[in-house]
């Protein structure tokens, strides 16, 4: 029997209109002043020192408890800031894990203990969080994690590899996905838990990945005899498969699946300007129609977030489609308006465009790859 995937319109009210208004006129004063760079893809880019600027006033954190420094807004709210700051280009990568997904992670199954020492931090800016998830030779196959820890007196001694980490290097805690019991051939979701790892603690090595690009993004994390203590175990032991399923609607269907490229957008059409030919024209309609209806889809997914649901295959479309529209992007303005450096070209787009080309591939495998994503689309609609 087929389900239909379905995406009720949500309306942004005026007390989110607001709110939108009051994050761009910090944006705008902060980059008047020197306080961030605009680029691509916000999340892999960081400044210590914005992310404590940005929880200094108030917009990270947003829809926690009060008593943990949040402000109790909806998820509505909170994508409208995260849709401004990431329309603005700026560099949110050190917080961005915390904020988006260890933070409610913590709230859902976190011990109060936890809540009380993690979440005030992650509001100020203070405490950057990382995903421990995938792992070399295992693909986008999360099943197939190895990396194991045996219970010890007081807490689990860990060892294993995590690899494809994002900013690891500058985190303070990894949250990981690992073995806790054999794998049962009947069902390899089973014996999975997850840990709070301090990432400075001995026995753990953080290694460098460079892209090619050359910059040091992704990391492999080393863990030897590493010790976890009782009080870092997330959630049940044995509950780590359906834990981490929950945070992938927090992952794959924010503004972020959507505004990688967007930067390369705005610098077309700023380099088109006011007279595009026939062909720049449909083709920047092109791209803005499915921007606009993509954000729909998006919105959408923040409402039933706010409405306590858990839209996990709503979410999984909603990054499918997206970053596949990220990636092109940067083809269709390559096709349209060819780099033209050396030649007199406009520097700022071809900037853009040369970042965007280079990121773009990497797009459909972060937080899923196509492949894994459309199986549990399929799935979700009943179709296999």
């Amino acid at each position: 029997m087929t389900t239909a995937l379905t995406y009720p319109p949500r309306k942004l009210g005026p007390e989110q209109e607001a709110l939108r208004a009051e994050v761009r006129d910090f944006l705008e004063k902060d980059y008047a002043a020197g306080g961030f760079q605009r680029g691509q893809e916000a999340m892999a880019r960081y400044d210590i020192e914005f992310s404590k600027r940005l929880g200094a006033a108030g917009y990270l954190g947003v829809t926690w408890p009060k008593k943990y420094g949040g402000r109790e807004l909806t998820f509505l709210d909170r994508f409208v800031i995260v849709e401004e700051v990431l329309a603005a280009g700026a560099p949110v990568g050190a917080h961005w894990v915390a904020d988006r997904q260890s933070g409610p992670l913590l709230l859902k199954y976190g011990t109060e203990e936890q809540r009380e020492r993690f979440l005030p931090p992650i509001v100020r800016g203070e405490s950057y969080f990382c995903i421990g998830m995938s792992e070399p030779d295992s693909g986008s196959d999360l099943a197939s994690a190895r990396c194991s820890a045996t219970r010890v007196d007081g807490g689990w001694r860990l060892n294993g590899t995590k690899l494809w980490t994002s900013l690891a290097h500058i985190c303070h805690y990894m949250i990981a996905l690992v073995r806790t019991s054999p794998v049962n051939p009947e069902n390899r979701h089973e014996g999975f838990s997850q840990m709070i790892v301090d990432l400075h603690a001995p026995g753990v090595e953080v290694r460098p990945v460079y892209n090619l690009a050359g910059e040091h993004h992704f990391n492999q994390e080393v863990f030897t005899d590493y010790f976890v203590p009782d009080e870092n175990v997330v959630g049940e032991i044995g509950q780590g498969w359906a834990q981490v399923m929950s945070e992938l609607a927090y992952e794959r269907s924010g503004p972020e699946r959507i505004l990688s490229t967007f930067q390369t957008l705005v610098e077309l059409v700023r380099a088109v300007g006011d007279n595009p030919s026939e062909v720049e024209a449909r083709a920047i309609g092109r791209l803005t129609a499915h921007l606009t209806t993509l954000r729909g889809m998006s919105v959408s997914v923040a409402g039933m977030l706010a409405d306590g649901k858990m839209p996990v295959t709503e979410a999984a479309l909603v990054k499918d489609l997206g970053t596949n529209y990220c990636k092109d992007v940067p083809e269709t303005a390559r096709l349209i308006r060819p780099p033209e450096t050396g030649a007199g070209g406009n520097s700022g787009y071809e900037a853009m465009l040369a970042k965007a080309t280079l990121l773009a591939p990497s797009l459909t495998i972060q937080g899923g790859t196509r492949e894994i994503l459309r199986g549990m689309i399929a799935r979700g609609l009943g179709l296999r």
